[in-house]
């Protein structure tokens, strides 16, 4: 693994841009002649509502914002703007030095506040003691990667087991978060080129060691997607403690980072790390966290309730709630009292609001959510959602804010209320898919963008894994000519034919299905209520 030289990267300087909010900006127009001769890029904006439309807009690194405007007031638009981009700096100014107002303002993260008159000297030392204390921030985390790049090639440069997978992992996606909070666009794609060296050798442990996991335990094994039930939910419930089994479709582990420290003043929570199963695909590895069988196991033993379907996946989870009976039954809690929903449309969570009281009394309440993984796909269907997700940064951005006011918080904390311990986690993670990988297969082969079955598929195996023998990963069979493909890193799969054409429509989307650290590594969360 490379390490990446910050300090030897060819540069080009930009000037930092600053957004000026005052009702009346054109008295201050010797301020902002002043700003502009120290190298500063100024826009002015009379009102809030304009500056909000310009923070969504464009990239701004400071914003001066007036606490007395008529209309929509400086806290109102400070509090959104910290909605939108939480680690924008702001330095409010104000006439009053009332202590109630600096509270508040404070309380929202205000970098620094002056009090009216200002003079432009004023103005320009404020901007840079925030611009120079960021530099040095900024600064000292390119440095710290640096050292944990040569700290990580290190570490990976012997044979790793499934604990040292997991923090190799773990640090990449904390610090994805941080260069987020950063804004380091040029880092972050190191950051990503270290990603995919990550991922094409995290490909090659699945590929040795997946059949061995499926055989059971021996040796260092990773909590498999049909282990969570028994591991998490039934020791509790054995005890005679109430829990919820949250699972949250589709949702990544750096996304779950995301989503964590807005239950922390509630919770105490530990973070762990599951496997999924492969496929990394609802129909799959969601069952087998609700039947705690893989999917062979459930097609032998529970045939009414398996039918590998080929173009359309959503009757293969129609049966979780019976699975999950019966598998309390098999692990001696049968008798439980069991409340089940899956929320997928608005008006699913409206119902669920109007009766979650009711499962106060309940032993097991088991949630599914499913809108990460609908706003995730989502992106590869509608122009305005790619454009708020175009990369995994965008994505965690918009998700997060999503989740602060959702309808899965809303029932974590409620089953935190209920005294309830919460086990959240997800069925898979997703990859955004950059590289085509072409593959054979006649019109009998399943239609997915990250895996496939079918008879006789190839495909590169440098691009993805082939399996013949899927009873080995604990799949049904089906005849003697039926294959598997697992897309590798960030491949997704195309035909010969019309190739241009879904190279077009798939790139840059994100998809699951396939053997990558961001589809595998899954979160697995114990809260209880603090």
């Amino acid at each position: 693994m490379a390490a990446f030289c910050w300090e030897g990267a060819a540069m080009v300087a930009r000037r930092q841009r600053i957004l000026w909010v005052d009702d009346e900006i054109d008295m201050l127009r010797p301020h902002m002649l002043y700003l502009e001769g120290k190298g500063y890029q100024v826009t002015p904006v009379a009102n809030g509502h304009d500056a909000l439309e310009l923070v969504d807009q464009e990239t701004f690194d400071l914003v001066l914002l007036d606490e007395m405007m008529p209309g929509m007031g400086g806290l109102t638009v400070l509090a959104a703007i910290k909605e939108r981009q939480p680690n924008l700096p702001v330095v409010m100014i104000t006439k009053s030095e009332e202590e109630n107002l600096m509270d508040q303002a404070l309380g929202r993260k205000i970098s620094d506040y002056l009090i009216k008159p200002v003079n432009p000297s004023q103005i320009f030392l404020a901007c840079k003691k925030i611009f120079e204390a960021r530099d040095l921030e900024r600064g000292t985390a390119v440095r710290e990667y640096v050292r944990e790049l040569d700290r990580g090639r290190l570490g990976l440069s012997g044979r790793l087991g499934w604990s040292d997978w997991v923090r190799a992992y773990l640090r990449a996606a904390r610090w994805e978060l941080e260069l987020d909070a950063l804004g380091e666009g040029e880092l972050r794609e190191a950051h990503h080129a270290q990603l995919v060296t990550l991922n094409r050798q995290f490909g090659r442990f699945v590929a040795d060691g997946y059949a061995d996991w499926v055989a059971g335990p021996g040796g260092e094994r990773p909590p498999l997607s049909p282990e969570i039930v028994a591991a998490r939910v039934v020791p509790p419930l054995a005890e005679g403690k109430r829990v919820a089994l949250i699972v949250i479709d589709c949702l990544r582990m750096d996304q779950w980072l995301v989503f964590e420290p807005l239950l922390a003043g509630e919770f105490r929570i530990q973070t762990e790390a599951a496997c999924a199963i492969l496929p990394t695909a609802t129909p799959y590895a969601r069952n087998a966290i609700f039947s705690g069988l893989f999917p062979a196991e459930i097609a032998a033993r529970y045939p009414q309730f398996w039918q590998e379907v080929q173009e359309h996946e959503t009757g293969l989870n129609r049966f979780e709630r019976e699975l999950l009976v019966k598998l309390l039954e098999r692990q001696g809690v049968g008798a439980k009292r069991v409340q089940y929903a899956k929320v997928v449309s608005r008006q699913d969570a409206e119902d669920f609001r109007r009766r979650v009281g009711s499962y106060a009394d309940s032993d097991l309440v088991a949630l599914v959510f499913t809108f990460v993984d609908t706003f995730t796909h989502g992106r590869s269907r509608d122009a305005i959602v790619a454009e708020f997700a175009q990369d995994a940064s965008g994505l965690r951005a918009h998700l997060g804010t999503w989740f602060e006011r959702s309808i899965v918080r809303d029932a974590i904390r409620e089953m935190g209320r209920q005294g309830r311990r919460v086990i959240v986690t997800t069925d898979h993670g997703n990859i955004q898919v950059r590289r085509p990988a072409r593959v054979r297969a006649d019109r009998r082969a399943s239609s997915g963008t990250r895996f496939k079955f079918g008879p006789a598929l190839r495909g590169d195996s440098e691009q993805a894994l082939v399996l013949e023998t899927p009873e080995h990963f604990g799949l049904p069979g089906g005849g003697l000519m039926k294959t598997y493909l697992f897309a590798r890193e960030d491949f997704f799969f195309v035909y010969p034919t019309q190739q241009h054409t879904y190279e077009r429509i798939l790139r840059d989307s994100f998809q699951h299905g396939g053997i990558s650290l961001e589809e595998m590594i899954v979160p697995l969360a114990t809260l209880d209520p603090a």
